[in-house]
């Protein structure tokens, strides 16, 4: 029926990742009922009824040939597939594409897959943490259709539905977190995500590839608080070495005047090396310093 090569999901260099990982028994019905029962029913089920309008569906063709080409020739690009339903049955063989491909008028549906990575918001979600605090988290998913048969069979539109599970599994992930760990462990979380998230649509068809923890958001007062409590912490921090810093600059002072009460006459070189210090910057203000032993003489 099909003049183009069909898609296999062991050509995807994914195919191996999720064919390993572990599937519950619903899934494997899901997949059962997608991949088995469509391919072998598709011509089996159709009836007396089907074969007959496959039949003058045929002879349509023949009869309005080479017109009817422009109907029954589809093409899809190279990252697309097409599943056709005939007369509600998928075709065996899975979907078809990429390339040229024939279909029958008027019994024949074609249902396009985009198999590119799709990319979506999560919207910001209001979280309490585990320390009751409020937080407002948004993320963004990179996704991709790894089997179409699958995404048309069982779900509706798949970006929709991964996008309402990404969002309920953010607040579930969140709801489990303190606001330290939110804040300091992004990639645990998107990781943690990203696992949860392909488990759930791994029925689907989908796979996710990647996720990321945009922004975290806290409310005005937290972020005042927070403030406060990090300027009180420097200005303890910076009053404690000060504190230190006077300690050390005391005990410098005492060796330092241990080593003048020595020798009395330091003290005297000490006075002829400020007023050295102050004559460079040239003062008008004459300074006579006036040994300590004349105020003695003077006392006496």
């Amino acid at each position: 029926m099909a003049t183009s090569t069909t898609y296999k999901d062991e050509s995807r260099p994914f195919a191996s990742n999720t064919g390993t990982r572990p599937m519950n028994p619903t899934s494997i019905q899901m997949s059962n009922l997608t991949s088995e029962d469509p391919r072998q029913s598709a011509n089996d089920g159709v009836g007396a009824c089907g074969w007959i309008l496959v039949i003058l569906s045929y002879f349509l063709v023949l009869i309005t040939f080479p017109f009817s080409l422009c109907i029954c020739i589809k093409v899809v690009q190279e990252y697309e597939r097409a599943v056709i339903l005939r007369l509600g049955r998928i075709l065996p063989g899975g979907a078809k594409g990429p390339g040229l491909f024939f279909i029958l008028p008027c019994i024949d549906t074609i249902i396009k897959v985009d198999l590119r990575t799709a990319t979506f918001n999560v919207p910001p979600q209001e979280v309490l943490t585990r320390d009751s605090v409020t937080v407002s988290v948004d993320a963004v998913v990179y996704s991709r259709v790894y089997n179409p048969v699958i995404s048309v069979t069982n779900v509706k539109d798949t970006q929709y539905a991964t996008q309402l599970l990404a969002q309920t599994t953010l607040r579930n992930i969140l709801g489990t977190k303190s606001l330290q760990e939110i804040l300091c462990d992004r990639e645990i979380i998107a990781q943690s995500m990203q696992g949860h998230l392909d488990e759930g649509t791994e029925p689907w068809g989908v796979k996710v590839e990647r996720v990321e923890i945009k922004d975290v958001r806290l409310p005005q007062s937290m972020q005042r608080s927070m403030a406060a409590e990090a300027e009180a912490s420097r200005e303890a921090r910076a009053k404690v070495i000060a504190a230190e810093g006077e300690q050390k600059a005391s005990r410098q002072l005492k060796e330092a005047a241990d080593v003048i009460a020595e020798s009395p006459i330091a003290l005297q070189l000490r006075y002829l090396q400020t007023l050295t210090h102050i004559s460079a910057e040239k003062n008008s203000t004459i300074i006579f310093p006036i040994p300590v032993e004349l105020l003695n003489l003077v006392k006496r």
